[in-house]
């Protein structure tokens, strides 16, 4: 009698996968908690706690459903470690026939499974994991014979493909993006509405990590555990970010004030990268919202939400299917630099660095503007190694699984790629930080003085990164206004500007 096993990965935990609509008894369903998993980066604690519980939650719903499942947890003695030692142990044990897993969202899990199947001698089968809008080479084909891909592109002709926000073959209102209306800052005395957070307990899970030798950074409330960890609450926090936040969403989107951690974002990138909701009811829902009440919400605040779903997500996934596995080695400018240390701490006398890297830490979370324009810009004016960098994305955010992670990292925040995913380096002065954020205006250093005492470090290291890189960049048609504004300088003024610089990279530990 054929007898099939089915393995679910930890980031695979959609209940509506076709998968699950009728009970077999010749399946088998397999999820496992692995130190290969935990193991790859030096995760949050959040993060490793926040897929187990998850994990855990998802099996249990299985079992409610009538589902035969085998669930492997961290600690089990016969626990083998990783996907592929466990899988050829149950095969034995159980005399399994066939295997079929879901296309993982990982080049290096991906790998592994085919490795794996090449190896065994029963038969095997992949299928979709029917939770994204493209193929991994919708983009590929798309962008086929062209020298750039341009997101813009590629989300138009999402849109029209699933016939989202359009008419016809017309955006609805005439106009595709409205991103120029969305980056404004947080009025002074606004105060955001509170965050939803849940409290699950998790004390149970964090005391079976706590039994490893297991490496996390972060900290933890394991009787209050504020992420979702289920279907129900992912889509309790979807509503609440529709009734309480998409109004004002775009608006605020790149905005920063200190000890806000959620301002109107969704915070469901969590919930969406693990499969426990689909990007396509998430729009929908999003859509459905703005068409019962467009007087609350404008069409700008949906806009912007929906591109960064349809479009960015999206277009992320598939530049990481095309590029990989040399996208994880590029390094465009042959940066070498280590992290600071504070990137571990939180201790810098800098606010905005000060305030993103506590908040990661505290809550395995940043808004993509901090990620971008704080964390992200500061290591690259320091010239951190993108191995660097990347590791450490991928281990303080929840959300952070390689094929959302390394695009944006290596790609859109350090430039390592050179251009493939971004037309230019996102860096900046103090200027932008104190356009966008309520951080400077209490910082230790001061944001308006580029040399001498207290001088924020983004302003010399912004000048000292065009002038490094000016053989790089000098070209580029997007950045040659800062060349001409550098170029116009007084020797002296540059020579300051340089020397500040070196200073304070040869005194990053102390900043």
């Amino acid at each position: 009698m054929s007898k099939t096993v089915r393995l679910i990965l930890g980031d695979q935990l959609n209940s509506n996968h076709s998968w699950f609509k009728t009970v077999d008894d010749s399946v088998v369903y397999v999820m496992m908690e692995v130190r290969s998993e935990t193991d790859y980066a030096k995760h949050h604690i959040q993060k490793v706690v926040g897929f187990f519980a998850a994990m855990q939650a998802f099996y249990l719903d299985l079992k409610a459903k009538k589902h035969e499942v085998i669930y492997i947890y961290l600690n089990d003695e016969d626990n083998l470690q990783s996907f592929d030692k466990n899988i050829k142990s149950l095969i034995a044990k159980h005399q399994f026939t066939h295997l079929e897993y879901q296309q993982p969202d990982e080049f290096r899990v991906d790998a592994l499974l085919k490795e794996l199947c090449s190896a065994i001698a029963i038969s095997t089968a992949v299928v979709d994991s029917e939770h994204f809008y493209t193929s991994r080479t919708d983009l590929a084909d798309f962008f086929e014979g062209k020298k750039t891909f341009i997101l813009e592109n590629f989300y138009r002709m999402l849109r029209k493909q699933h016939d989202v926000l359009m008419e016809g073959d017309q955006p609805l209102t005439g106009k595709w993006n409205y991103d120029s209306e969305n980056r404004k800052k947080l009025p002074k005395n606004h105060k955001p509405t509170a965050p939803l957070v849940f409290s699950n307990d998790v004390t149970e899970i964090l005391a079976e990590v706590n039994k490893t030798d297991a490496k996390t950074i972060g900290t933890i409330d394991a009787a209050n555990f504020v992420w979702p960890i289920n279907r129900e609450q992912s889509l309790e926090l979807l509503d609440f970010f529709i009734d309480e936040c998409l109004h004002l969403f775009g608006s605020y989107q790149d905005a920063m004030t200190p000890n806000e951690w959620s301002l109107y974002h969704s915070r469901l990138s969590f919930s969406m990268n693990i499969k426990m909701i689909s990007p396509q009811e998430v729009i929908e829902k999003a859509i459905q919202a703005w068409r019962a009440n467009p007087d609350k919400i404008e069409y700008n605040q949906l806009e912007g939400f929906v591109r960064q779903i349809i479009g960015w997500r999206e277009y992320m996934r598939g530049i990481y299917w095309l590029k990989m596995p040399e996208y994880a080695t590029m390094n465009f400018f042959n940066n070498e630099e280590k992290l600071p240390d504070w990137f571990w701490t939180g201790k810098t006398k800098m606010n905005c660095l000060k305030d993103a890297i506590n908040q990661s830490l505290n809550f395995a979370y940043a808004h993509h503007i901090q990620r971008l324009m704080i964390t992200g810009n500061f290591a690259l004016l320091a010239g951190v190694h993108p191995d660097e960098i990347d590791a450490w994305y991928l281990g303080i955010y929840i959300d952070a699984i390689e094929w959302v992670e390394i695009t944006n990292t290596r790609g859109m925040s350090q430039f390592a790629d050179g251009g493939i995913v971004g037309t230019k380096p996102y860096v900046s002065s103090a200027s932008y930080i104190d356009k966008m954020s309520h951080y400077c205006g209490s910082c230790f250093y001061k944001k308006e003085v580029k040399t001498g005492e207290k001088a924020c470090p983004f302003n010399s290291l912004y000048w000292n990164f065009y002038d490094k890189n000016e053989d790089k960049l000098g070209k580029n048609p997007r950045i040659g206004m800062m060349y001409n504004v550098w170029r116009k300088m007084k020797p002296e003024a540059q020579t300051a500007l340089l020397e500040q610089a070196d200073y304070y990279l040869k005194n990053i530990n102390e900043l």
